[in-house]
C-alpha cells in the first residue's frame, strides 16, 4: 500500500470502544496503532465564575447546566475524590443507563469532545463496540446500539458496529485467521465471542466483572467504590495471601467473578449444537481492564482446566495491549473496507 492510500485509510475510519468504564478511540498512524482514552464518567461541581474560566484554560472538557459545572471524562475522577463523592457514569451493565437522567447528553458530551480531533472534511467510517447480550436473557440491546449509532450519525460519521467480543478475535488472533475465543473483561460485563474463520459462532456476556467486584467490595469494606476501583487498579494481584483487607475482599469477589465467567463459558459451549469441528486446538485471548491484575491470567486458566470443557484450547493468553484491544479490533473492521 502506498503511503498516500495509507494516509486516506487511517484518515478514514476510527475504532471505537464504548465501554461502560471508559471510551478508547483507536487510529491507524502510518505502521502504528495510536489509542486516546476517556472515562465515561462525569461530577456536578458547584458553579463560579472563576472555575469556569479555569477549566477553559486548562482545556479541562465540561459542560454548565443548571448552576453547575458538569466535569466529564479523564479528570471528574479527581474531582469525585477531592468532593468525596462518587463519580457518575451514563453506562451501566455494557449499555446506556437508564435511570441516570444524565446519560444520554453526557455520552454525547464525552464522544463529541473526543471525536473533535478526528473530524475531516469527508464523512469518515467509525466501528464501534456493542456487547452481547446476558447468557440466559437474550434480550435487545436495540436502544443502546441505535442511540450510539445516532450520536455518530449526527457527528458526521458513518458508524458500523461490531460485537465486543468478535472484536478481541480481530484484533488478537489474525495468526490464527481470526479462530479462537475472544474474552473482554470490562467494566459492566465480561464479553465473550468464538469465533471460526472470522465469523461469529457464539456470543454472550455476563454481568459479573469490574463493576461488581467494586460495589461488592466497598459494600464489604465501607469504602467509595470509586477508591476500590483504584485500589484494584493500582496494586491487586492474585498471590493467594493478603495482608490488607481491602485487596482480600478484592480477592475473594475477583475469584467469584472468574469462576462465573469459567462456568458460564462451560455451559455455554456445551449447550451449542452447531458448535464446529475444529481441526486443532483454538486460541483463547484474555483482555480489558479487569484481566490486568497480575495473575489474573493464571487464575483463569488454572479454574478453566479444573471444568471438562468441551473444546480443545491450545494456549490461554493475555491480549497483548488489554486496554485497548477492542478498540483495535474494532478498527480493524473498520480498515477491512479499504
Amino acid at each position: 500500500m502506498s503511503s498516500a492510500s495509507q494516509s486516506h485509510t487511517s484518515a478514514s475510519a476510527l475504532g471505537l470502544d464504548v465501554g461502560t468504564s471508559r471510551i478508547v478511540i483507536a487510529r491507524r498512524a502510518e505502521d502504528d496503532f495510536r489509542y486516546e482514552s476517556q472515562l465515561n464518567a462525569f461530577v456536578a461541581i458547584p458553579y463560579s465564575k472563576i472555575t469556569e474560566g479555569v477549566l477553559e484554560r486548562e482545556k479541562i472538557p465540561h459542560t454548565v447546566q443548571a448552576g453547575q459545572i458538569i466535569v466529564h471524562g479523564n479528570e471528574s475522577e479527581k474531582f469525585a475524590g477531592l468532593l468525596n463523592t462518587e463519580t457518575r457514569r451514563p453506562m451501566t451493565g455494557g449499555v446506556l443507563d437508564a435511570k441516570e437522567p444524565d446519560s444520554l447528553s453526557m455520552i454525547r458530551e464525552i464522544l463529541t469532545t473526543m471525536f473533535a480531533a478526528h473530524r475531516g472534511e469527508k464523512r469518515q467510517k467509525v466501528c464501534f463496540t456493542v456487547p452481547a447480550s446476558p447468557l440466559g436473557a437474550e434480550g435487545s440491546l436495540t436502544y443502546h446500539e441505535a442511540t450510539l449509532r445516532q450520536i455518530l450519525t449526527d457527528l458526521n460519521y458513518e458508524p458500523v458496529s461490531i460485537n465486543e467480543g468478535l472484536a478481541i478475535v480481530y484484533s488478537e488472533l489474525e495468526s490464527s485467521n481470526y479462530t479462537g475465543i475472544g474474552i473482554s473483561c470490562g467494566g459492566g460485563l465480561c464479553n465473550v465471542c468464538l469465533a471460526y474463520l472470522s465469523v461469529p459462532i457464539i456470543s454472550f456476556s455476563i454481568p459479573k466483572a469490574g463493576d461488581y467486584i467494586d460495589s461488592s467490595a466497598a459494600s464489604v469494606t465501607g469504602e467509595r467504590a470509586n477508591r476500590i476501583r483504584l485500589t484494584k487498579e493500582d496494586s491487586f494481584h492474585f498471590n493467594g495471601f493478603f495482608a490488607d483487607k481491602v485487596h482480600q475482599v478484592l480477592g475473594v469477589y475477583y475469584d467469584d467473578m472468574i469462576r462465573s465467567l469459567v462456568t458460564a463459558l462451560k455451559d455455554a459451549f456445551t449447550r451449542t449444537s452447531n458448535l464446529p469441528k475444529f481441526n486443532r486446538p483454538i486460541p483463547m485471548v484474555l483482555s480489558g481492564g479487569t484481566a490486568l491484575p497480575a495473575g489474573f491470567r493464571d487464575r483463569f486458566e488454572k479454574l478453566l482446566w479444573e471444568q471438562d470443557f468441551p473444546v480443545t484450547v491450545s494456549d490461554i493468553r493475555l491480549a497483548q495491549n488489554p486496554l485497548h484491544s477492542t478498540a483495535k479490533g474494532a478498527l480493524v473492521c473498520a480498515l477491512s473496507d479499504f
